[in-house]
């Protein structure tokens, strides 16, 4: 007697770099949309106007596609082999989410969901659909419906197995599948993910406020980053780990597996003054394959710009200099805070005086009065 399909598919998705593989109903109660619609009624969704666009489909996998019986969720661990916040105290380096050192998961995942999907349609004659976080799905609670983890106070998924050091992926299919029981919440009185985070971008727990996010401020936010979260974001120059890395389930989390997602050792703990320099076409090219190619070389190194203004490295300051005359205004206003940051007071006075009439563009100029 052929095994259930549900066990095949957990074979195969093992065969295919999975850690985990859970079904649960292609559906989400009512609460779990209630709670969406709060946090973009209370702006927590910042400039991601596409939450707001697609909220009446994201709020249960049915809404988005009507044949939707079965969802499968799947998780790929990335646990990193580094001490993550350590890389935080070598201020002439950047730091990079872990999630983004290796190649873009997006592109390992989903070539595999497909595969997978592919075998799932052909044994049930039921249409699929693969997801990886491009989608108006929420693949978190779907993830803890189906057993994978559960969402912490942090809103990332927890795993007692894998911490919280995993990708998600989903297949939507027409089929009935037999479904996995729930995991229910296993953070307790724990606060060390609200406690860590540098920006206080927490309200409440299970809340988070974007708008005071370093991960979504470094990476979604195409403008200006305020003042008031420049020096809380040190040097980390794409994403933040912080909430991530101290949560205690990580301590069970088992080795990654998958070689594709493992950091790129030139991305570990790269040199500011290198990342400064960078212009289009070198950024292109480093980050390659890399999740950070998207966000483009002006958001980049403005980021960069924040890191050597956080650095105390005075050695850092040509770098600065060197981007004054920069072809984006978001580079420019970063590296004359920066020079604020780095240079004498008197130094640094003199240098707007002569630098801040030629000045096209406002909300730069202003960056010489900070």
């Amino acid at each position: 007697m052929a095994e259930p399909i549900e066990t095949q598919l957990r074979q195969r998705a093992g065969d295919l770099g999975f850690c985990e593989l859970r079904i649960t109903r292609a559906s989400l109660p009512a609460e779990t949309g209630r709670r969406l619609h709060e946090a973009v009624g209370d702006g927590f969704h910042a400039s991601m106007g596409w939450l707001q666009t697609t909220l009446d489909r994201r709020i249960s996998p049915d809404a988005m596609w009507a044949d939707a019986r079965s969802c499968i969720m799947l998780a790929m661990s990335y646990t990193p082999e580094m001490d993550v916040m350590a890389r935080l105290e070598d201020r002439s380096t950047g730091v990079i989410s872990t999630y983004a050192l290796g190649r873009d998961y997006h592109d390992v995942i989903k070539g595999r969901l497909k595969t997978l999907a592919g075998w799932l349609a052909v044994q049930t004659g039921q249409d699929v659909k693969v997801f990886v976080d491009t989608a108006p799905l929420m693949e978190k609670p779907l993830a803890q419906r189906a057993g994978l983890g559960w969402q912490g106070k942090h809103t990332n998924l927890v795993s007692r197995e894998h911490g919280s050091w995993v990708f998600l992926g989903a297949i939507l299919s027409a089929a009935d599948l037999t479904l996995d029981e729930a995991e229910v919440d296993h953070c307790g009185s724990c606060t060390s993910c609200l406690d860590i985070c540098p920006t206080r971008a927490f309200p409440a727990p299970y809340r988070l406020d974007a708008r005071r996010c370093i991960s979504y401020l470094t990476i979604e936010h195409k403008g200006h980053i305020d003042l008031e979260f420049r020096k809380a974001m040190g040097n980390r120059i794409y994403g933040c780990d912080d909430c991530l890395a101290v949560c205690p389930w990580n301590k069970f989390a088992g080795d990654a597996r998958e070689a594709k997602l493992a950091a790129r050792a030139d991305l570990v703990s790269p040199r500011l003054d290198d990342l400064s320099a960078l212009d289009d076409q070198g950024f292109r090219t480093l980050f390659s394959g890399s999740p950070v190619k998207r966000i483009g070389r002006d958001r980049f190194v403005r980021n960069v710009m924040i890191a050597v203004g956080n650095s105390g490295k005075a050695g850092l300051v040509p770098s600065a200099m060197d981007l004054l005359d920069d072809g984006s205004a978001q580079v420019r206003a970063m590296a004359i805070w920066a020079l604020s940051r780095l240079l004498p007071q008197e130094e640094f006075a003199q240098l707007a005086t002569a630098r801040r009439d030629n000045e096209p563009d406002e909300d730069v100029k202003r960056e010489w009065d900070v």
